[in-house]
């Protein structure tokens, strides 16, 4: 075959260069035809879109022609033509047939009919062919690069914090332990507990579940910065909303208080959702269609908003704003909770809320997105700012429609003896802090921060319903395959 420089698919259906000869890769996805013509619907990866192939027959080897199957591989050279069929205006005349990889067609499990999701997860290797996750992966690729554009004109940092860590931000407990030791057999102390000072670290070492603690460090020498890496919880859920491996984006402000956080993380949500409606329109289309489909049987009140539309009403509103113990009296009020519809009934003050009265709060009663603040200090983290109650924190989460809590954040404790208070109430040890406390003992200012888990957004900006399908390999309970 004669070479050529090979063009992308996205950027021929754009083309006008109607009459001039090409080169496209890719694999197929169908053939069809009779013993005079084949179509050949053909897909590189790079759009939505198909580009048709049209294959004269009676020019070709027929060995040749058996061998273009549902899979395989081809670089095909030809002429541009208009289109005659409707979608898109322009096709191939193919001239030129090359098979870059046969395929199993016996054996390939990605037939040209609809496969659950459920069956796409057994062979997530395979599942960036179909229509679906290609257009998940392009918009995926779009919302990280727009997290970068965002704080980098913003004048934000980019800081890496560390994967593995001796410190647990969250409190959890669950996490998982890094280790070189030989488990078959662990060096023992005195006491009989495992000795960490002879592993790798000489101390207990766990992946990280956050990058917040080491990314203050940073704020408080630089001002502004961003962290955007892994985070690893070991919870044994197995929710569609739960991975044992995901993203987060974690902000960290200097002299920021909680007013300039909420209006951070509402500025940057918008930014996200218009740069997708402005940057990914035919695969959201796509994956508005594939959700209308899946949803055309459910009763009209349990369907979801059409996904453009959804996007476009975060836009279209102001968050709403409101304090928990606000929420909890709505709730407490609200019918859901009077005619005991609610899973989890609201008893005042100190309920923890669950999705369903966030979005309660967010899709029936206020019919906006919301952000709530100052909460509990029981129910949330050591480093949240005390109020002058004394019951509550300078908390704030931020609830979308369908999500729930999409963003979770404070302003933070900046009074040492405020904080070493509250790390004694939640026996948190401050030795093992020591260089955490050192920020508030060495010009300490007011600081605030946020962490929005990526792959969350990504569910609400696909429409997709289950976190497995929009993180390209899930890492769950029982799974950790690929």
């Amino acid at each position: 075959m004669e070479q050529k420089r090979r063009t992308r698919i996205v950027d021929l259906l754009k083309t006008s260069e109607i009459g001039q000869q090409t080169n496209v890769k890719g694999w197929v996805r169908t053939k069809r035809g009779n013993k005079h013509v084949n179509f050949i619907a053909l897909n590189d990866g790079s759009c939505i879109h198909n580009l048709q192939i049209v294959v004269d027959v009676p020019n070709f080897d027929e060995e040749l022609l058996k061998r273009i199957t549902t899979g395989a591989s081809v670089s095909i050279i030809g002429e541009i033509c208009e289109s005659t069929g409707s979608g898109q205006k322009v096709e191939i005349q193919a001239k030129e047939i090359e098979i870059l990889g046969d395929c199993d067609v016996d054996k390939y499990p990605l037939q040209p009919k609809k496969h659950s999701l459920e069956f796409l997860r057994e062979i997530a290797h395979l599942r960036f062919r179909t229509n679906t996750f290609g257009a998940i992966a392009r918009v995926r690729h779009s919302m990280i690069f727009a997290v970068h554009e965002f704080f980098t004109k913003k004048g934000f940092l980019n800081i890496h914090t560390p994967i593995i860590t001796a410190s647990d931000a969250e409190g959890a407990g669950e996490m998982f332990k890094v280790t070189t030791l030989d488990l078959d057999n662990t060096p023992k102390t005195e006491e009989g507990q495992i000795d960490y000072s002879k592993d790798f670290f000489g101390k207990a070492t766990n992946l990280t579940v956050s990058g917040q603690l080491e990314g203050e460090l940073a704020a408080l020498a630089m001002g502004e910065i961003y962290t955007f890496g892994p985070t690893f919880r070991a919870e044994n859920s197995n929710t569609t909303r739960h991975l044992s491996e995901f993203w987060m984006i974690e902000p960290e402000m200097a002299f920021y208080n909680l007013d300039d956080n909420m209006d951070l993380a509402e500025e940057f949500l918008k930014y996200l959702i218009k740069y997708a409606l402005d940057n990914c329109s035919d695969d959201l289309k796509f994956l508005s269609q594939r959700l209308q489909e899946e949803e055309k049987n459910k009763k009209a009140d349990e369907r979801s908003m059409e996904l453009i539309e959804k996007l476009e009403f975060v836009l279209a509103h102001d968050f709403i704003r409101l304090t928990y113990s606000e929420a909890i009296d709505i709730l407490k009020n609200s019918k859901p909770n009077k005619k005991g519809k609610f899973k989890y009934p609201i008893t005042g003050f100190g309920s923890d809320l669950q999705s369903e009265h966030e979005r309660f709060l967010v899709e029936k009663h206020f019919k906006k997105p919301v952000i709530l603040t100052d909460y509990p200090k029981d129910i949330k983290a050591f480093y949240m700012k005390l109020n002058d109650d004394g019951n509550t924190v300078r908390a704030m989460d931020v609830l979308f429609p369908q999500i729930g809590e999409i963003i979770g954040g404070s302003q933070r404790e900046d009074s040492l003896e405020k904080l070493t208070g509250r790390m004694k109430e939640m026996d948190i040890p401050e030795e093992e802090m020591w260089w955490y406390l050192d920020t508030r003992r060495f010009g300490s200012v007011e600081h605030s921060g946020f962490g929005l888990g990526f792959e969350r957004m990504m569910l609400f900006v696909t429409g997709m319903g289950n976190i497995r399908d929009v993180i390209p390999f899930p890492r769950a309970p029982k799974t950790a395959e690929f």
